[in-house]
């Protein structure tokens, strides 16, 4: 976010994406000004559309975020996406919708709290060795736990928190996970993110990096499907995750609909399309 410090070891990502938007913004006639989500609402005042991004910390304060965003929209202000979607993103129970509305996600355990017997009953219905446990609440693989038979969490361990608990995937460290970013439902670039040596997190924050990446059609279809199925049709943006499970089928790991990173180095017209889809909306 600006104007915080010190910043994030992936900060960096923020101003990509602002040195990316920016001068596409202009070509258009719109003026990018960036604002920190926790101003008061007098800095928002005069502004068309609040354009949501990088504000990595709103999971730290849902009610808070979204109390703002609600402010905002009461203001006469266009945000985008709008606090309806970011309510309904804001818990990863959305995927639970999604596989009901025919998409196809990462077999899950939807737990209020988690504690060791858990770790292993999900293992044993998995039947995998492997299992990562992350907060229904989340973003960016923080707070986030991965657990093998040999390597059980302690009998006093608790996650604290709601939870969801998913088979590992070998796929994401053997050939990465996928993002496909959607400007309005049209698919704008994907990416191949791949994780560091050692480590099964593919954000920059953990050593990820990403390559350009040209999805075949049976896999943008998938990513396709998850977007159909999602209950808005007014969506500015939207980046799905996927990955690949045992089967060779892409299963959906996120929609991302509130803040996402939108890989502009792999979407070098990512600036343009955007500018136009903003321009259609104000």
């Amino acid at each position: 976010m600006p104007g915080e410090a010190p910043r994030r070891g992936d900060a960096f990502e923020h101003d990509l994406e602002v040195d990316a938007l920016r001068p596409a913004f202009a070509d258009a006639g719109l003026e990018l000004v960036e604002i920190n989500w926790h101003a008061p609402l007098g800095e928002f005042e005069g502004l068309e559309m609040v354009l949501l991004g990088t504000s990595w910390d709103y999971q730290d304060h849902p009610t808070e975020f979204l109390v703002k965003l609600e402010a905002l929209a009461g203001m006469g202000i266009t945000v985008c996406n709008p606090p309806k979607v970011v309510r309904w993103n804001t818990e990863k129970t959305y995927l639970r919708e999604l596989e009901e509305r025919g998409a196809h996600i990462v077999p899950t355990v939807w737990l209020e709290d988690a504690e060791r017997s858990d770790i292993l009953a999900a293992i044993e219905m998995f039947g995998t060795d492997r299992v990562v446990v992350k907060r229904q609440v989340g973003a960016g693989g923080l707070g986030q736990y991965s657990f093998t038979r040999e390597t059980l969490p302690a009998v006093s361990w608790r996650m604290g928190r709601p939870c969801m608990i998913q088979p590992f995937l070998p796929s994401v460290v053997e050939e990465g996970e996928y993002t496909f970013v959607f400007i309005g439902s049209t698919f704008s670039h994907g990416v191949l993110k791949r994780a560091a040596e050692g480590e099964y997190r593919i954000q920059s924050l953990y050593g990820g990096r990403e390559e350009d990446y040209a999805p075949e059609a049976a896999d943008l279809a998938r990513a396709e499907e998850v977007v159909a199925a999602l209950p808005f049709t007014d969506l500015l943006y939207c980046r799905v995750d996927m990955a690949r499970l045992p089967t060779g089928e892409l299963a959906v790991m996120e929609a991302e609909a509130i803040e996402p990173y939108l890989y502009p180095e792999q979407g070098p017209g990512l600036g343009e399309r955007l500018a136009q889809a903003i321009l259609a909306r104000i």
